[in-house]
């Protein structure tokens, strides 16, 4: 049995998949990454241009997870340092930091993804304890969800105020919905199930569109891929990509680790095997290709926009948040 060499649960063979570090293991070496093709890489449509890099080695480690807060600009970071959370200001100075590494009640033992809610609430789901936290951006705790869910990964702030969550082990889609202020957990509830794997989401601000990133189960070392499901805000699926399905068009595999919208509504995802951001066109537009940032990237795993429409990148490879501007 193998042990996780951060939350020092053993695993067997078939169990890695709850494991964050063997899991991002097995990404690494898994996905043959041929860049992205020529004809289709260079600079970015949108002239967009690093304006400023946070963090580093020391003062992230590991991150797994960065959010925007719309109204102050702030960044909330997860990741694996003694203080899980760090909320930097839009200039890039660290002004928070809260989530002691522990088992007291509002302690993060290990957070998995972070999203800001429209009143300024920070929610991390923490996979050590398989639960949902809420922090006020000073980092004092306001609730803490700890029922009912298996493994619950990614997250991101409704335009009504809820949280949008999945359970990679459940392969459910949950709608949280609180009075952070208060501390009370209004309604939870399943609002899709049969997912595979289901890990990233992302909620669009103006339609309620909702992106989910789903990790196929891998057929030998390198046949590990993913898909995306859009479902409206109703809940019906009004489309899905896959890795195969694109190679019918362009000659290039695409691994998604992270996904967001922009401020039209175009669906933009992080790329592991070509180290790149790409947008991806909106729901109705499918398949449009277009990189956005093709180099500088190690392994990009989150993705954000700010309210001014930079575009946020976690770059796990080098413990990093890179904002890019036009």
């Amino acid at each position: 049995r193998l042990e996780c060499p951060f939350c020092r649960r053993p695993c067997g063979p078939s169990e890695t998949s709850d494991c964050l570090p063997l899991l991002q293991l097995l990404e690494v070496l898994g996905p043959a990454g041929g860049g992205i093709p020529a004809a289709l890489g260079g600079p970015a449509p949108a002239g967009l241009g690093l304006r400023l890099s946070l963090g580093g080695w020391g003062s992230l480690v590991n991150p797994t997870g960065v959010a925007a807060c719309q109204r102050s600009g702030r960044l909330a970071v997860a990741h694996d340092g003694k203080k899980r959370i760090h909320v930097f200001g839009p200039s890039g100075s660290c002004l928070q930091r809260f989530g002691e590494r522990g088992d007291a009640g509002n302690d993060i033992k290990y957070p998995l993804d972070v999203a800001v809610t429209s009143d300024g609430h920070v929610v991390v789901t923490d996979g050590g304890d398989r639960s949902v936290k809420a922090f006020d951006l000073e980092g004092r705790g306001a609730l803490a969800v700890r029922e009912g869910f298996c493994l619950p990964w990614g997250l991101d702030a409704s335009p009504e105020g809820d949280v949008i969550l999945t359970d990679a082990e459940a392969g459910a889609l949950y709608r949280l919905t609180a009075d952070f202020r208060m501390g009370k957990l209004k309604k939870c509830q399943m609002i899709r199930s049969k997912l595979t794997s289901p890990r990233g989401v992302a909620v669009s601000q103006t339609s309620g569109t909702i992106v989910v990133i789903e990790h196929l189960k891998a057929r030998g070392p390198n046949h590990s891929s993913t898909r995306l499901k859009i479902f409206s805000a109703d809940m019906d699926l009004v489309g899905q990509m896959d890795s195969f399905g694109l190679n019918l068009i362009f000659p290039s595999k695409i691994y998604t680790t992270a996904v967001a919208f922009d401020k039209e509504g175009r669906i933009v995802v992080t790329d592991v095997c070509s180290q790149a951001v790409i947008c991806l066109g909106k729901p109705e537009e499918f398949p449009i290709f277009s990189p956005l940032i093709s180099h500088g990237l190690s392994y990009p795993i989150g993705l954000t926009y700010m309210a001014n429409n930079s575009l946020v990148v976690l770059d796990s490879g080098d413990h990093s948040v890179k904002i890019y501007s036009s």
